[in-house]
């Protein structure tokens, strides 16, 4: 298991920016698979975002491409979510999460979960 800690999340009006951040110690960072979910009052959790341990390959839903952008410096042992252009439906308990495969499509997310950091955007 690797430890997680989030930061960054707020209040933001909607079209705004916020940057998460994820420090992750415990592990070597770098040979983890690093991702972040969210969850909203009352519904399921859903993926966000993605990057493979050399941070060269991303995913995200459609939901989110085009205005999120995840990032890792793994001298630092970080994962960042830039989001931009945020919307009220952005709103939710933002999760940073890690897997040791190497393939993102086969994560399963079982080496760790941060504890979360609230996102909220409002009209």
């Amino acid at each position: 298991q690797v430890q997680l800690v989030e930061s960054g999340g707020g209040l933001v009006q909607a079209g705004g920016s916020l940057r998460l951040s994820c420090v992750a110690s415990g592990r070597t960072f770098s040979l983890y698979t690093m991702g972040w979910f969210r969850q909203a009052p009352g519904k399921e959790r859903e993926f966000v975002a993605a990057i493979n341990r050399g941070g060269g390959t991303t995913s995200y839903p459609d939901s989110v491409k085009g205005r999120f952008t995840i990032s890792r410096d793994n001298a630092k042992n970080t994962v960042y979510l830039q989001m931009n252009s945020l919307k009220p439906e952005d709103t939710a308990v933002y999760y940073c999460v890690a897997d040791s495969k190497f393939d993102l499509a086969l994560a399963t997310w079982t080496a760790g979960w941060g504890q979360g950091t609230q996102v909220t955007v409002s009209l």
